[in-house]
């Protein structure tokens, strides 16, 4: 054979392996997805994890948290707390831990079609987009501008096609919609209609929350449907550290409940800002706040669906800016997934966002050192895993798309090691060294193994130097690009049938053009 014909089998072999792992695998041959088992990286001790329980017992009854509204105090009152002379509402240890006891061991958050429920408990791992960015970043520009409503439909459908984007919790605000009322009710919409996944958001004053309600039910073909089957969930800063309950927000935390609406329990403290400058100090202040907000729920409505949301940021502490792509970021979100386990309670905490201010090598680290250790940690729901730049302000739809490749080889760290005697492969050796071929190269076992075990990157490049000359030295910005336009490029799938679509436009101000 000569070397033309070697380099055409060899050429046409490798294109046809790219092609079979370009297509849809079947699910239980897919080398990583939702809901994986993590918790193999442990930072804390189960000592340290036991004294970080014991401190914020200590913070819930003798400091307490100031600022509940007359609703919260008659909640909380009347769930065995105190109301101080001082206006601060303080936890007996006893009432905390038994609250803990009977809370929510698993919480479904649902999907509209059925299809990418999440099941959240134990260690299983998912990875979505969260935040409220202000800004998109123009990859190709250089440049940032004010986020729009058709940046967040838009953000949605992407999602909507990229398989280790588990969740889309509203990533950036609609800055072109000047009415709160109406901002909060097209960021519904714009989600909805762009993504079948589970939908997070949030609501800026609690009498937003019927009307959401209203096109939920239409959304969902009726209030039982809606609560039989809760497709959105509310990302709720019900506290604002340090100590002190956010009154509206929890006034809306209330009208979530009460309609059927999971909650999402979010404390962020900044580290040396309004929360302790330590690690350690900062965890303690986020579960004392999320155990408060856990006796809270429960006090309004016991059992109701909702996920310990310990969100605790770093500090640059030279200039005190925000680091959220700091080694200590990544520390702290471990160490709150730990403490989740150690409460056995369904959690989420911040995890895979840059202070990069585009796509590019610090951006890459940040985000894979972060977004790792979460999955390790077992966290459940890793909110801002893809997208987000600028210490949170910015968000890039190249960088969602290349963060869907990330988020895979961190799901295929959190899948660890399978140690068995068909992976052991000794039979394999055996046949390879002793008559065989002396390598392991288009074996059976190789080639049935090498879907189920490999993660195999969208956009990432393997090819060699000269490949890559040959195919134009592709740059991996552009072709995320390319990726971005080809999905907007087609009607998302989501999007609602054109009756549906024209009772919520007749009910509702719309700010999508149709």
């Amino acid at each position: 054979m000569n070397n033309q014909s070697r380099s055409t089998s060899r050429s046409g072999g490798r294109a046809a392996r790219r092609a079979a792992r370009a297509a849809a695998l079947p699910e239980h041959l897919r080398p990583v997805r939702p809901g994986l088992e993590g918790g193999t990286y442990k930072p804390l001790s189960q000592q340290d994890m036991e004294r970080i329980h014991s401190a914020a017992l200590d913070a819930l009854e003798t400091i307490g948290l100031a600022d509940a509204p007359p609703s919260g105090i008659d909640y909380l009152v009347n769930a065995g707390c105190t109301l101080g002379d001082d206006g601060r509402i303080r936890f007996p240890r006893a009432l905390v831990e038994d609250t803990i006891a009977r809370a929510n061991r698993s919480v479904t958050l649902y999907s509209r079609d059925g299809k990418t429920d999440l099941e959240l408990s134990g260690g299983r791992v998912h990875y979505g987009t969260a935040g409220a960015a202000v800004s998109m970043v123009d990859a190709q520009g250089r440049n940032y501008r004010d986020s729009t409503v058709q940046d967040l439909h838009d953000a949605a459908r992407i999602c909507e096609q990229l398989d280790n984007i588990h969740f889309v919790q509203r990533p950036m605000v609609c800055r072109d919609i000047t009415d709160n009322r109406e901002m909060d009710l097209n960021t519904i919409y714009a989600c909805c209609s762009g993504t079948y996944k589970h939908i997070g958001t949030s609501f800026t004053d609690p009498s937003y929350v019927a009307p959401a309600m209203e096109m939920l039910h239409m959304i969902a073909g009726g209030e039982d449907k809606w609560r039989e089957r809760p497709f959105v969930s509310n990302s709720n800063c019900f506290v604002v550290p340090p100590m002190k309950f956010a009154t509206e927000s929890c006034q809306v935390m209330e009208e979530c409940i009460k309609a059927g609406m999971p909650v999402l329990l979010l404390s962020a403290g900044m580290a040396g800002a309004t929360a302790p400058s330590t690690v350690a100090g900062a965890i303690v202040q986020a579960t004392a706040e999320c155990l408060a907000g856990l006796v809270y729920v429960n006090a309004v409505s016991p059992g109701a669906p909702a996920v310990f949301g310990t969100w605790p940021f770093g500090l640059d502490l030279r200039t005190g800016a925000m680091s959220v792509g700091s080694g200590e970021q990544a520390l702290l979100t471990a160490g709150c997934a730990q403490m989740h386990k150690f409460y056995d309670l369904p959690g989420g905490a911040a995890a895979g966002a840059s202070d990069s201010k585009l796509p590019d090598m610090q951006a890459g680290w940040e985000q894979m050192c972060s977004n790792v250790m979460a999955g390790l940690s077992g966290l459940n729901m890793v909110y801002e895993a893809a997208g987000m730049h600028a210490s949170l302000l910015g968000f890039c739809f190249e960088s969602l798309i290349l963060g869907d490749d990330l988020i895979g080889q961190a799901l295929r760290c959190v899948r660890g090691i399978e140690v068995t005697d068909d992976t052991l492969a000794l039979d394999q050796i055996v046949s390879v060294c002793l008559g065989g071929p002396g390598h392991y190269l288009g074996t059976d076992a190789t080639l049935s193994r090498m879907q189920a075990d490999y993660v195999y990157p969208a956009l990432g490049d393997r090819t060699s130097p000269k490949e890559w000359a040959e195919l134009g030295k592709p740059d991996l910005v552009e072709k995320a690009t390319a990726r971005k336009e080809e999905i907007l490029g087609a009607p998302s799938p989501a999007r609602f049938d054109p009756a549906l679509d024209a009772g919520l436009r007749s009910r509702f101000n719309i700010h999508l053009p149709a």
